[in-house]
Order: C-alpha cells, then structure tokens, then sequence
C-alpha cells in the first residue's frame, strides 16, 4: 500500500498527449515526411525516430509559441491525481523544460492551470534534473531519467510505445489503481 507515498508525475507523455500533437503537426506541415504511426516510435526523443535532416524541423515545431500551450489532455489524467491526493498522498507534477525554454516554461504552467486547475500550478516542480526531486514514486514515460544523484523515487512507466522494451511496472489511467496496489 502506498498510503503517505511523494507520487511524483511527469506533464508530457503523461498528462499532456505531446506525441500526438506533434505527429498532428507534422503530418499537415509536412504531408510527405517520413512520420511513424505513434504506435512505432522506438525513442522518448521524437527526433531520434526519424533521419537527422529532421531534427531542425521538429525542434522548430516544439520551440514555437502555443505548442506546450496547445497539448491535449490525456484522458484520465487529472481524475487520477485528484484521487492520489484523495487517498492521503503528496502527488506533485514534476516536468523538465527544453533547454531552449522560451515559451515552454510559461506554458507549462499555463496548460497546468488550464487542465488540472490552479492548485496543481502550485504543486508543480519544474526542473531539468528530476533526481534531485525526493519521491517514493516517478510516473514518467521517459525510459532512462538520469541526473545528478542516485534518485529516492522508483520508475514507473507511464505505458508509451517508446518504452515498451524496458522491463519495469508501467501503468495508465485506467489501470494505476492496481498498478501502484492502491
């Protein structure tokens, strides 16, 4: 049982669907390019899935204005927060901005206040090195999260089809109850 747990969540990938708002954009943008279903992407880093000559395109497309703003929600997302808070834990939002933070940072936090509502704005912790983060949980769906320090938290999956390959628990908004033994 997890009661009393730090559940920390990750945004995108997780609660904001960033794959499938990129992949939208891409494919009007750019009708003959080389793009994957969703369901075949290999890596966390959209651009590792395609050959290098798109990598400038993609960043261009992430780094605009209103693109963090514009994610969708994934469904399920918010209702599971609010039962993790529910249930006695310490759940917070913890997201790692691109390096070239322009427009990211801002709407990060303006798409939390949108989705999940004010309170979670001041449960979010932004940072580029979630391992200096303390947690019992990280729901990420980044496979290899690495920083500075040995993290405090265990890795569990948000379930993408980029991550399927590794061999931890990995959960979604329909099945996290039994995931995290709730």
């Amino acid at each position: 049982m997890l009661n009393g747990k730090i559940i920390l969540i990750d945004q995108d990938g997780v609660q904001a669907n960033y794959q499938a708002s990129l992949h939208a954009i891409l494919n009007k943008e750019y009708p003959n390019g080389p793009w994957l279903p969703i369901t075949e992407l290999r890596h966390h880093d959209t651009e590792k899935n395609y050959p290098p000559e798109w990598k400038d395109v993609i960043e261009e497309i992430v780094l605009r204005r209103g693109f963090y703003r514009n994610l969708p929600p994934i469904p399920g997302g918010r209702e599971a927060l609010e039962y993790l808070l529910s249930q006695g834990h310490d759940v917070r939002i913890v997201t790692a901005p691109k390096r070239k933070y322009k427009n990211c940072v801002l709407e990060k936090l303006e798409w939390i206040e949108e989705h999940l509502g004010q309170t979670w704005v001041e449960r979010t912790i932004i940072t580029r090195d979630k391992t200096l983060v303390h947690g019992d949980i990280l729901v990420d769906d980044k496979p290899d999260v690495h920083g500075a320090r040995i993290p405090s938290w265990e890795q569990v999956f948000y379930d993408q089809p980029y991550n399927r390959a590794h061999n931890k628990r990995r959960l979604n908004w329909i099945n996290y109850k039994e995931v995290l033994e709730l």
